[in-house]
């Protein structure tokens, strides 16, 4: 997200209207291969024409003009870029117009009430596309992919501060896990927080054995359990502190093959950063002390716990833009995996 987004947007979002207006799209409809021939390969041809004035809406052949209109609409959608027509990629051809319209209009509608300190250097983080961008002088330096929260523990839209990066966390577990998992584990498995390295603590920070507590009652709620910092950690080896009402940050994993995952909602709620060491490097910038690549990896290797605060707090948002327009006026969509855009169109 950078500053003209919501104005990209709102243009894009009537530019969709128009095209709406005017009957909107075909549907493609079929599966379709580079070298294919016929009447579906002119409605693709007319479908990508809708959004994209730089394919010729003639021609019954898939040659490699539309093979390149292919990807670049898959590019747009954040699909792979196959230059093929199957799965994913038909499904989102296939979407109707006055959806994508209401899309755009939607996350322009949330972008009009986001107040962000944008400044040289932020961060930005958009939900529906499981990504995390460092800006730096209005440009995208660093992209990151990310795991956000599940369809049932929704990552919230947040505009705060970075304040610092906390270098071999530990991991203290909020009282819904606590309520939902950890206690239905230790009831058939009293072993469970022990094997996570995760101690149980009273309201005077002592230590208790697990063993005496009755996983089954309410009393089980009143305990703090926190994770022992290591490479067994679920914030992994870094956590970017931006203080917020929701308790909500971004940090490491231990469970990285994860970002290979095409679908990426899968955390309670924070974001999980792939390459978030490289990321933590770009905010320690103007930090204390002499930090590379080098020195962060020894620091991490030795275990030992260090927060860098940083000399000037860095900006970061986590939008939710399921349709959003760039400077040049490029078009991206998402999918609304939490059904915010259906929550809004039926709003008052």
């Amino acid at each position: 997200m950078q500053p003209e987004t919501f104005f990209a947007t709102s243009k894009a979002a009537e530019r969709y209207a128009e095209i709406v207006d005017k009957g909107g799209w075909p549907r493609v409809g079929a599966k379709l291969n580079p070298g294919a021939k016929g009447a579906a390969v002119q409605a693709l041809r007319r479908r990508l024409a809708a959004e994209d004035d730089t394919v010729a809406t003639t021609g019954l052949v898939f040659d490699a003009a539309l093979v390149q209109a292919v990807k670049r609409f898959q590019l747009r959608m954040g699909l792979r870029q196959t230059g093929v027509v199957a799965g994913a990629t038909l499904h989102e051809l296939d979407v109707p117009a006055d959806v994508r319209q209401r899309q755009l209009a939607a996350s322009a509608q949330r972008l009009s009430n986001v107040e962000f300190p944008y400044g040289p250097r932020y961060v930005a983080v958009n939900i529906p596309s499981t990504a995390v961008d460092a800006v730096e002088g209005d440009h995208v330096v660093r992209r990151y992919a990310a795991i956000v929260g599940d369809p049932d523990h929704h990552s919230p839209e947040v505009s705060t501060k970075i304040m610092a990066v906390k270098i071999n966390p530990t991991w203290t577990l909020p009282v819904s896990i606590i309520k939902n998992e950890i206690a239905p584990k230790m009831q058939h498995d009293p072993n469970y927080l022990s094997r996570m390295h995760i101690r149980v603590l009273s309201h005077q920070g002592d230590e208790v054995d697990p063993r005496r507590i009755d996983w089954s009652s309410e009393r089980a709620l009143n305990y703090t359990l926190r994770q022992d910092s290591g490479a067994h950690n679920s914030l992994g080896s870094i956590r970017i502190s931006m203080p917020n009402s929701h308790a909500v940050y971004m940090h490491d994993t231990p469970t990285r093959n994860l970002f290979a995952n095409d679908y990426r909602f899968l955390s309670h709620g924070c974001v999980r950063v792939q390459g978030v060491d490289e990321l933590a490097l770009w905010l320690m910038q103007d930090a204390a002390g002499q930090w590379d690549q080098e020195t962060l990896k020894a620091k991490i290797a030795s275990g030992e716990q260090e927060e860098v605060r940083l000399n000037h707090p860095v900006p970061v948002v986590w939008v939710y833009m399921t349709g959003w327009a760039s400077a040049d006026g490029t078009v991206h969509f998402r999918d609304d995996v939490y059904g915010v855009d259906e929550g809004d169109a039926l709003a008052p």
